[in-house]
């Protein structure tokens, strides 16, 4: 009793209490010290500022010591999870992880721990089932369900997802799609790895895509390079849609800021009209603004601007009073102090967070605003256009329209995409929509027809005697299936064939194949057994094994199928003789996925799918059989026969943990059956070959998991993508397996689309041999081909794309007046000098190098370069493509990058020398023409020319000479361009008048080099 009593009183110790005001760390867990990006959310300030707040709310006296610890994770998923392991000391709760990719494992540890686990980014579903995650409550809305509410106000089913190379985005975009699919839409997730333009543009037609990295408006380089990628290839039309993922997260500022990454980036403002943002709604104040207010009243340091600080700040701060706030009602109610408490003590509070409110409802759901940020491809203000409501799960219309590129975004997709319960295969109108349903309903008359056939036992399948068929004693050694090794003794090659050792029999004429079923003791067929035949009679597929019939004579109850000459799968894998490349191999595995996609179109499931009951044909066809086996054993009643161990080891572990493993199955196993047949047919070998282990261990590892057993495949066997998919496909949790329409089209991914069937590859290689001249001549026309690429580009180069497009077609370009332009004019200042102290090879060398510096620098900004004559050069905005009034900031941004850029420029043949510019700038009217039939040119004719060249030859070195004009354009955009009075100075051919220089831009940080100084007079 003793004893007792001292182990109940240390059990009593060991347990949490509910003591008011006790201390409470939490853990700030995410990639802090590895991304950069990241970091910029200061999640150390961040924590600080909501614990000093929280330790002074006196609503929340009952978290009154709270305490907070920064947590770094790895930005590799592995080591980020082995980091988390270690953190079960240091913290009494958990904000975090930021990786998604190992939220199932931290919330299970959590749960062990019996510590609440409060993250902002974690994707999964499966996360919010109580029972398997009890510690587990999210800090934010899940950002599938603000997407999925976004895609079906809009329409818009067909997805993909781009993420970055980095683990933390890779997992991100790998749990957005499998949210996605779980609702049924298409998702295609590409991770961009380098910029491969044709391969992006093929994936990518057509779709709305999720990008998974940084933002751009944060300084997201990837995402920046992708949309100026994408515009460059000119897709940015209005067919795609872009939604930055990470701004999902938090609440991103738009009213009355300007981006720089916009604002000093034509071309990716222009890519930004495609691209809508959703974010948190903030109605009372900006980030920016909480954040400045805090720094006004002392409570962070102002070492830094709002403008520097990641607005996942905000998350961070709100997810630790989240967490607080959890603490306090745990405490209130005199409860246990426990990760379960915590998770379920986080419904229905209401309190603001730093720059918005938070509210969650009855089931601890977070429920925010969010807005749909948009701009127009002109100005870089961010616009709202919708409002998301998740509590009532409404989309309001704000007022403004998106503006999509070319006036039209994306086509809508069918609503039967977004309508639950019903299977939709892509339609894209109400027509569409309407076929799917009809098909529906004709599939269910069908039904109804089969049932009352099969009551009336009004059977179409043959009942096949012994005198329909003959023995085939030339193949009854060599051509027996290992399927049925477990069935039939090994005979004797000597041995005569006979009904009881053969399953190869002639069938009218042609070879058949008898599946013999255990026992054929029985009177009669049942009702139940010919409904399965009449299913079994109506499949034809090409990759399905046609039933014949089945065979009741001397005893013998056997399905009857077609012959197969090569054997099985697991014969032909086992031959050595028979030499698999991958070509080879992926062709036998789309047959068989062709197959298992048509029998369970057709509602059945194969339920003891194993190489074993994959036969290949004399043409190299595989072809599912013995489909229907289990529902006869079933129907018929025959009493139920555990299979040996080596016959489960394709069947799925939760099939076998129910009992009666390999009677009963499910679509899901048939998923997890062909995984296992893809690793047979990847590496060559049975199943779990690589392990070493007994049949018998195999299965009791498999049902007792963890840890999770599966074979082991190195990536040298197959393609990445094919190991991957292999993983999906034997995933511990069936409802997170792919179907095999999905399967489909993945494997279709893998091999680029082609055709994988071995006769058709037969014949194109014998085609190859026959055809040498064909061959040749299409290498001569794709060569002839690139060469017109080539001088195609050549020409676009010398001239604006639509005059290279006239004169192509033998047309004629008439001048054009344009009302506004503005021009740039420089020259060297001293170039006569260096060129009489140069080589003439140097001289050239000096101005292709400078010259090279220059195109470079205007390939970022809206203008075109009219030629170069001698050490002058000209470039022009606002034609031959008309900007609006851009064109002044479009030349003025040219000028002070060429500016900064010469600041820095070396002669290869006289270093010591600088390269003094001068440059000078005008707006004003002109006429564009092409000039000449043999090396025509594009000229700009008129005084804003002639204006623009005195601006350049009365200018002073290292200096941006502005004429009154376009310094007037410059302060009416008001972008913040500096510009200093010069006087009033005496231009050629116009007199006396105001010009300028131009200084800088607010926001412009290039260094510039420094002119000499101005001397009086």
């Amino acid at each position: 009793l003793l004893m007792f009593l001292l182990v109940l009183l240390a059990s009593l110790c060991l347990l949490p209490h509910p003591t008011q005001g006790a201390w409470f760390q939490v853990g700030v867990v995410g990639p802090w010290g590895c991304d950069p990006l990241f970091a910029k959310a200061l999640p150390s300030v961040a924590a600080q500022l909501a614990v000093n707040r929280i330790n002074k709310d006196p609503s929340l006296t009952y978290a009154a010591t709270f305490d907070y610890v920064v947590l770094q994770e790895s930005c590799e998923t592995s080591r980020a999870l082995e980091a988390f392991v270690g953190f079960q000391t240091k913290a009494s709760g958990f904000i975090g992880p930021a990786n998604p990719g190992y939220c199932d494992a931290a919330s299970l540890l959590s749960k062990g721990w019996n510590k609440a686990l409060f993250p902002w980014s974690c994707v999964g579903y499966e996360l919010d089932d109580v029972r398997s995650h009890p510690t587990f409550a999210r800090s934010m809305a899940r950002p599938t369900w603000v997407l999925l509410r976004v895609m079906n106000y809009f329409r818009w089913a067909h997805v993909g997802i781009i993420s970055s190379t980095e683990d933390i985005w890779v997992e991100t975009a790998t749990k957005v799609a499998d949210s996605l699919r779980s609702h049924g839409l298409p998702v295609r997730l590409v991770s961009f790895v380098e910029n491969t333009p044709h391969g992006v543009r093929r994936t990518l037609s057509k779709l709305l895509v999720i990008l998974c990295m940084h933002s751009a408006l944060i300084g997201g380089g990837l995402q920046k390079l992708l949309l100026e990628t994408a515009y460059d290839m000119q897709m940015i039309e209005g067919s795609l849609v872009f939604f930055p993922y990470d701004t999902l997260l938090y609440s991103l500022p738009y009213l009355n800021i300007s981006y720089p990454a916009l604002k000093s980036n034509s071309k990716l403002l222009r890519a930004y009209d495609a691209v809508l943002t959703i974010t948190i709604n903030s109605p009372q104040m900006s980030f920016y603004e909480a954040y400045r207010e805090a720094m006004d009243r002392g409570e962070v340091a102002r070492t830094l601007k709002p403008q520097q600080v990641s607005p996942l700040f905000g998350t961070i701060y709100n997810s630790v009073l989240f967490m607080a706030h959890a603490v306090h009602q745990v405490r209130q109610s005199r409860q246990w102090m426990s990760g379960g408490n915590l998770a379920r003590h986080t419904r229905n509070l209401d309190f603001q967070g730093f720059s918005h409110p938070f509210k969650t409802n009855s089931s601890g759901a977070v429920l925010l605003d969010y807005l749909i940020l948009d701009t127009d491809g002109l100005s870089w203000e961010l616009k709202p256009a919708y409002r998301i409501e998740m509590e009532a799960g409404i989309v309001h219309f704000l007022g403004r329209d998106i503006h999509f590129p070319r006036g039209s975004g994306p086509r809508k997709d069918s609503s039967c995409w977004f309508t639950p319960g019903v299977i939709c295969s892509g339609g894209e109108d109400a027509h569409t929509h309407t076929h799917t349903h009809k098909y529906k309903l004709y599939i269910h008359a069908c039904w109804i027809d089969f049932d009352i056939e099969a009551k009336l036992l009004v059977s179409h399948f043959e009942l096949i005697s012994l005198q329909k068929l003959s023995l085939d004693d030339s193949r009854a050694s060599g051509m027996r299936s290992i399927s049925d090794r477990s069935i039939t003794s090994p005979v004797s090659t000597q041995s005569p064939a006979t009904y009881e050792n053969s399953n190869v029999v002639i069938y009218e004429g042609d070879w058949a194949w008898l599946k013999r079923l255990p026992d054929g003791l029985f009177s009669r067929i049942t009702p139940k057994t010919s409904d399965v035949f009449e299913l079994m009679k109506d499949m034809r597929h090409e990759n399905v094994n046609p039933f014949l019939g089945f065979f009741h004579d001397c005893g013998v109850f056997a399905i009857v199928t077609e012959f197969c000459s090569r054997g099985s799968l697991e014969d032909l894998l086992l031959n050595e003789d028979v030499k698999l490349d991958w070509m080879f191999k992926s062709s036998l595995l789309l047959d068989l996925i062709k197959g298992m996609k048509y029998l369970h179109h057709r509602g059945v499931s194969h339920s003891r799918l194993k190489s074993r009951n994959c036969v290949v044909d004399g043409r190299f066809v595989l072809k599912v059989t013995d489909y229907g086996y289990n529902e006869v054993l079933e129907s018929q009643k025959f009493p139920y026969i555990e299979p040996p161990a080596d016959e489960l080891l394709w069947t799925a572990p939760e099939i076998l943990r129910s009992g009666q493993a390999g009677l009963h199955g499910t679509l899901h196993g048939d998923v997890y059956s062909f995984a296992i047949i893809m690793q047979e047919v990847v590496i060559r070998g049975p199943p779990f070959c690589m392990l070493d282990l007994s049949a018998a261990d195999i299965i009791e590892r498999l049902c007792k998991p963890p840890p999770l057993f599966r074979p082991v495949v190195s990536p040298d066997y197959a393609p990445l993508e094919c190991i991957q998919l292999m993983k999906q496909c034997w995933n511990e949790q069936p409802d997170k397996r792919p179907c095999f329409d999905e399967i489909f089209d993945q494997f279709k991914n893998i091999n680029k689309g082609k055709k994988t069937n071995i006769i058709d590859s037969m014949l194109r290689m014998l085609e190859q041999y026959s055809s040498n001249l064909e061959e040749l001549i299409r290498e001569r026309t794709e060569e002839l081909e690139i060469e017109k690429q080539k001088t195609e580009k050549l020409l676009t180069q010398m001239l604006p794309p639509s005059v290279a497009e006239a004169l192509k077609v033998g047309g004629t370009v008439k001048p054009e007046y344009f009302d506004n332009v503005s021009l740039y004019f420089s020259d060297i200042v001293g170039f006569t000098t260096i060129s009489a102290n140069s080589e003439p090879i140097n001289v050239v060398d000096l101005l292709n190098d400078l010259y090279t510096l220059f195109d470079a620098i205007i390939g970022n900004h809206d203008v075109y370069k009219v030629e170069t004559i001698g050490d002058a050069y000209m470039v022009a905005s606002g034609v031959p493509v008309p900007n609006g009034n851009r064109h002044a900031a479009e030349i003025a941004n040219m000028a002070l990058d060429i500016l900064s850029a010469v600041g820095t420029f070396k002669m290869r043949h006289m270093p010591d020398v600088p390269v003094r510019i001068r440059i000078g700038l005008h707006t004003g009217p002109c006429v564009a023409g092409v000039v000449g039939l043999t090396m025509p040119r594009y000229c700009l004719f008129g005084d804003t020319v002639t204006t623009a060249s005195r601006m350049e030859s009365t200018g002073m070195p290292y200096r941006i000479h502005v004429h009154h004009s376009t310094v007037k354009v410059l302060k009416d955009l008001n972008l913040g361009y500096k510009v200093e009075l010069r006087g009033r100075t005496e231009v050629k051919g116009k007199g006396i008048e105001e010009t300028y220089w131009l200084v800088g831009r607010d926001g412009f940080t290039k260094p510039l080099p420094v002119p000499p100084e101005l001397k009086s007079g």
